[in-house]
């Protein structure tokens, strides 16, 4: 079997949401002050239904069970250039698969703190003005909805 040695450029996104509209936001250790939803890199053989699942029980040690969706929504972003040695040369752009994920309520999220140093529950507006990226404040609003937990 062939050892791969790059990053596939290809992630997932994951909006984790309360009916009452609040999202949650996880706060990376790296870079400092990056908030952002569930998000993470496809393994080779992985799909991405089965990256959002890993991901969110990786980073929160949430299991969906049924819940999880596939909005059927695809971001293109250009690679930031700190990471492009984590891709093989000539890739500058990351493919990323939007999931949601609906709760009845907010449950006690479990990090892992060698990826993220805290989380919080928020509101509608202040997730869109916590988001550190364009494209998960775009998830959120999709996902949410306007005026949702206003």
């Amino acid at each position: 079997m062939e050892e791969r040695t790059y990053k596939r450029p290809e992630s997932v996104l994951v909006v984790v949401f309360t009916r009452e509209g609040e999202v949650l936001l996880l706060r990376r250790r790296e870079p400092p002050g990056f908030w952002q939803s569930v998000t993470g890199s496809l393994g080779w053989n992985e799909t991405p239904a089965q990256a959002a699942r890993r991901e969110l029980e990786e980073e929160t040690g949430l299991e969906p069970g049924g819940g999880l969706r596939d909005c059927e929504r695809v971001n293109r972003f250009p690679i930031h250039p700190a990471w492009n040695a984590r891709y093989a040369p000539g890739v500058t752009e990351n493919v990323e698969h939007v999931f949601a994920l609906p709760l009845i309520g907010r449950f006690r999220v479990r990090l892992d703190p060698r990826e993220h140093a805290e989380y919080q529950w928020l509101h509608g507006p202040g997730a869109l003005e916590l988001a550190s990226s364009h494209t998960d404040r775009v998830a959120i609003a999709r996902t949410i909805g306007p005026g949702v937990g206003r």
